[in-house]
């Protein structure tokens, strides 16, 4: 009896090949594009999962022979990740909508759908893979390809989810997986990647939270040194994240970059390029993937945002489980809100919630 695979279409490339990929290993393939767009947001309807992709991957579907459904996660995509993505700016962090939505919505939500299907897998276009280690427990490992490597946005899922978990696109490299489309005859061949946040497509995070958070929005307030001193007005806390040095829109006579975000005071602190860097990184929310638990220091590299190359550093778990990252050298720009992951090798060994430089 053939073993039933839910796959995850977005309408993109390499969803579709993934889908065709596993037919091709002898599952019983089903394709399912998640219905997560608003009611109210037409604008959203050419991103990841929305009005377009719908289309494309039913044609994807025809063109493999296999069932395709629509399934509604509105409520779960509104709560878990838009929600999720307000607060946390309120708040003056930096949220990771693509984490949140592959945690919650990709699989809790979908994996639960397709298990009570009788699917005993569901499957995606990520480029990465699933591996069962020595240990007994699974882990992400890297893709073949460092180039489109997505890894670090999976490092939140569980044991369940994994063991429930096939990712085929992780062996080939993007040119291989469009070289597939184009011998099979996918309509989405040539269609290109996705590149913004699907639920702002425009880019503008702050107009966003403006509308979503209503009388909420925080007003302006100062920009501060780190002493204290006022340097000027800013717009309102939402339109920063640490780091940023471009729309500051301050007569300085040097560049200024944004180090820290207090929501309680209505300030943003600039500082020096050099301030903006820091050896030691707290974090929170931590969940294990190679290793049941931390059980002293151990030797890892540590990503800190998904487009950084990741650097040597010493992981130790604290007395109230939070984890402390000292790193060989500086990292610049931890954002609290965003993600710290961990790698051992090729396998992800976990990772957390950036709570402060420390």
């Amino acid at each position: 009896m053939k073993r039933k695979v839910v796959v995850g279409m977005s309408g993109g490339v390499d969803s579709s090949v993934a889908a065709y990929l596993l037919q091709e290993q002898g599952y019983e393939v089903i394709g399912v594009t998640m219905q997560i767009w608003q009611e109210e947001e037409a604008q959203s309807q050419d991103g990841c999962c929305g009005l377009s992709a719908v289309e494309d991957a039913r044609r994807v579907a025809e063109t493999l022979g296999i069932p395709y459904y629509v399934m509604n996660f509105r409520r779960e995509f509104r709560e878990r990740v838009m929600d999720y993505f307000v607060e946390e700016y309120l708040r003056g962090r930096t949220p990771n909508p693509c984490i949140a939505c592959n945690r919650y919505v990709k699989w809790e939500s979908l994996l639960r759908r397709a298990l009570e299907l009788g699917a005993d897998y569901i499957a995606t276009g990520h480029y990465a893979r699933v591996d069962r280690l020595g240990n007994g427990r699974f882990a992400i490992r890297n893709s073949v390809t460092a180039k489109k490597d997505q890894t670090y946005a999976l490092y939140s899922l569980t044991q369940e989810q994994l063991a429930h978990t096939l990712m085929p696109a992780g062996e080939y490299a993007k040119e291989e997986i469009r070289q597939i489309a184009r011998q099979q005859g996918l309509p989405v061949a040539h269609k290109p990647d996705s590149q913004e946040i699907c639920f702002i497509p425009d880019h503008d995070y702050a107009a966003f939270i403006d509308r979503e958070a209503g009388e909420r929005v925080p007003p302006p307030g100062d920009f501060v040194s780190g002493e204290g001193q006022v340097l000027g007005r800013h717009k309102g806390i939402t339109h920063y994240t640490i780091g940023q040095r471009k729309g500051l829109e301050l007569a300085m006579g040097h560049r200024m970059f944004v180090t820290a975000i207090r929501p309680e005071s209505n300030q943003v602190v600039l500082g020096e390029n050099e301030d903006t860097f820091t050896r030691q990184v707290l974090c929170d929310r931590v969940n294990y993937m190679a290793v049941e638990d931390l059980t002293g220091p151990e030797n890892v590299v540590a990503k800190i945002r998904y487009n950084h190359g990741g650097a040597p550093c010493i992981i130790e778990k604290q007395t109230d489980g939070k984890v402390l990252c000292s790193f060989d050298s500086p990292v610049r720009s931890a954002a609290p809100g965003q993600a710290v992951v961990f790698y051992k090798g090729e396998y992800v060994l976990g990772g957390g919630t950036i709570l402060e430089p420390v």
